[in-house]
């Protein structure tokens, strides 16, 4: 038996020796090592060999079926380092050719310039409010009824805001300040959110007015909160979105939830205050409202005017951008029209 092995495994290692491919040496490995080989029926036949012969067989025919699989190992890594070395040759690219462009998107305008809003008040402490607060499809009573907006103010009319043809006192919110009532229903002072989203009114479509555009609006309420503070967090936040401190001015407005209210102008970036087309020739650009929450509005929400004040503000998305980056029509934005995108 032992001479029997011994011509197993020259054949074997002849046979793995002529292998030209991996299909020829996967043929060697199944005649040598599967469990129909002949050197496995060998080992399957140890118990007819003498008693004592039995441990220098089988310790031999282990070693031969070891020895075979280790060359078979070895011969099919070289079949793999000589197919890897063809695919590299064959597939090589050459870096010296000339690329070709791919292009690839990139924020839009409008989206870039929340987020720099956003991340400028949570620095200053606001919290993004969360989406549930803040729907586009509104009731009357949150768009116009807890905000302290007459039954009769122009705000209402329908040359102004998008009613529903469905649903009785269903509309288009024509401001982000429904997300600031909903939060003050559900929570309690201290209150300090931000919240952006689409807004839509009745407007001529223009380069300075579309009927579908975006607002920010912030709101604070606690204790002690006073137009000074508004003012502070209104000027920090002028500098660090136009880079520097620009001179402001806060000027007498009116809004129905705010008393109260300011209109804020920031010196011209284009002329720098000395007058220009952009500025219709007075050196101020209107940036945002702003004012006192109206105790009306608080009262509306279950939160006692006497003991808690606050200060709310909105500006638009699209103003801001065409300021920071000289844009003259509002239409861009909503146009798609890929020279205009690429330029951001």
């Amino acid at each position: 038996m032992e001479e029997k092995i011994l011509q197993i495994k020259k054949e074997a290692l002849q046979e793995i020796e002529q292998a030209e491919n991996q299909k020829m040496l996967d043929d060697v490995r199944n005649k040598y090592l599967s469990r129909a080989s002949e050197l496995n029926n060998l080992k399957k036949g140890l118990k007819d060999v003498a008693p004592e012969l039995r441990p220098k067989i089988g310790a031999l025919t282990n070693e031969v079926s070891k020895e075979i699989e280790a060359l078979v190992n070895q011969k099919a890594e070289e079949f793999y380092q000589i197919e890897l070395n063809k695919r590299l040759e064959e597939e090589r690219i050459d870096v010296t050719l000339p690329s070709t462009y791919e292009p690839f998107g990139h924020i839009h305008p409008l989206t870039k310039t929340i987020n720099e809003i956003v991340e400028i008040f949570e620095h200053l402490g606001f919290s993004l409010i969360k989406n549930e607060f803040s729907p586009e499809v509104e009731v009357e009573k949150y768009n116009f009824d807890l905000l302290n907006v007459p039954k009769e103010h122009p705000a209402r009319d329908v040359q102004d805001t998008f009613y529903s043809k469905l649903a009785k006192n269903v509309v288009l919110r024509s401001q982000t300040s429904n997300a600031q009532v909903r939060q003050m229903q559900n929570s309690r002072p201290p209150i300090k959110i931000i919240s952006p989203g689409r807004v839509y009114r009745s407007e001529s479509v223009s380069a300075r007015k579309n009927n579908l555009f975006h607002q920010i609006e912030g709101l604070y309420v606690d204790k002690n909160v006073t137009f000074g503070d508004l003012k502070g967090v209104l000027n920090e936040f002028i500098r660090l979105y136009f880079g520097s401190s620009r001179p402001t001015r806060f000027r007498n407005s009116f809004f129905p939830f705010t008393e109260p209210s300011a209109e804020v102008d920031v010196q011209c970036i284009m002329c720098q205050g000395k007058g220009c087309p952009t500025c219709s020739g007075t050196g101020w650009l209107e940036i945002l409202g702003s004012g006192m929450v109206d105790p009306n509005v608080l009262r509306a929400v279950d939160i006692d005017p006497d003991v808690y004040t606050g200060f709310a503000f909105g500006m638009g998305v699209e103003r801001l951008t065409m300021l920071k980056y000289a844009v003259d029509d509002i239409r861009l934005f909503f146009n798609n029209d890929i020279r205009f995108l690429n330029q951001f």
